[in-house]
């Protein structure tokens, strides 16, 4: 049997839709409960370097993101398919240059007429690091935004867990189950991701660029560095300084799995 929607309930879909679309820096989306997508606003489809909802609809985040961040995604479509809230979630986001943006993420359940959960419903909002701080009910934010501003420097777990307020131990454990990874490997990431972005929006020297992300000097980032994406860094330079068509984002830092 056919579910048939009303006109009116359907003109007011149409009218949500073109709403949602309006909104620069919010990113809208619903998948189903296998995570493929169903539906995506202009601002979603514009950060992956899209301009058609085609080009979106049955993809997942492994179509887009890079592993690591995949992962992240993946974990909070199961727990609000499990029943739990995913509500001003604070996380990073890809985008179609393999820079990325911290955000502010809620996530609802997509539900049928027996009330079971079948997909997901979500949308996102770029942060600042200031805005970050600000936010401090969300203890691990503010480690995030610690790890930004100091990213040229050493910091101990030791540190960070006096900055939220926790002991060593649980705040290792909370942080390894709120982003997927123990503080000094994510704080790599970042420092990658980081890398990544300098070196597609800038011309700054590869060696400048190592020391602002924290890297001892050039040799020591581009050794990280072709072992998380499989490449040097002046190798991703020249592959996508110059892009300045969009381009939908391919997984880069899980480049280095598929090599394997």
């Amino acid at each position: 049997m056919t579910l048939r929607v009303p006109s009116s309930q359907s003109d007011a879909f149409d009218a949500l839709r073109s709403l949602f679309d309006t909104l620069p820096d919010v990113q809208a989306w619903i998948k189903d409960a296998r995570r493929r997508y169903l539906w995506a606003n202009r601002a979603f489809l514009l950060n992956y370097g899209m301009h058609d909802l085609a080009e979106v609809l049955g993809k997942t985040d492994d179509d887009l993101s890079p592993a690591h961040l995949a992962a992240h995604f993946r974990e909070g479509d199961e727990a609000v398919l499990a029943g739990q809230t995913v509500q001003g979630r604070l996380e990073l986001v890809g985008r179609f240059d393999h820079t990325a943006a911290w955000c502010f993420t809620t996530k609802l359940p997509v539900r049928n007429a027996r009330g079971r959960a079948v997909g997901t419903a979500g949308v996102t909002r770029t942060l600042d690091a200031a805005q970050i701080d600000q936010r401090r009910d969300i203890r691990l934010g503010v480690i995030i935004s610690l790890m930004t501003r100091r990213m040229h420097e050493h910091v101990e777990n030791a540190e960070m867990a006096r900055t939220a307020g926790m002991s060593p131990r649980a705040f290792e454990r909370a942080f390894a189950r709120e982003y997927g990874l123990p503080p000094q490997q994510y704080l790599k990431r970042l420092r990658i991701q980081t890398a990544c972005r300098r070196l597609v929006d800038t011309r700054e020297s590869i060696a400048d660029i190592a020391l602002r992300c924290g890297f001892a000097d050039q040799s020591h980032l581009t050794r990280q560095f072709r072992r998380v994406t499989g490449v040097t860094p002046g190798n991703y330079r020249e592959t996508y300084a110059a892009a300045i068509v969009p381009r939908p984002a391919a997984p880069v830092l899980s480049a280095c799995r598929r090599r394997r």
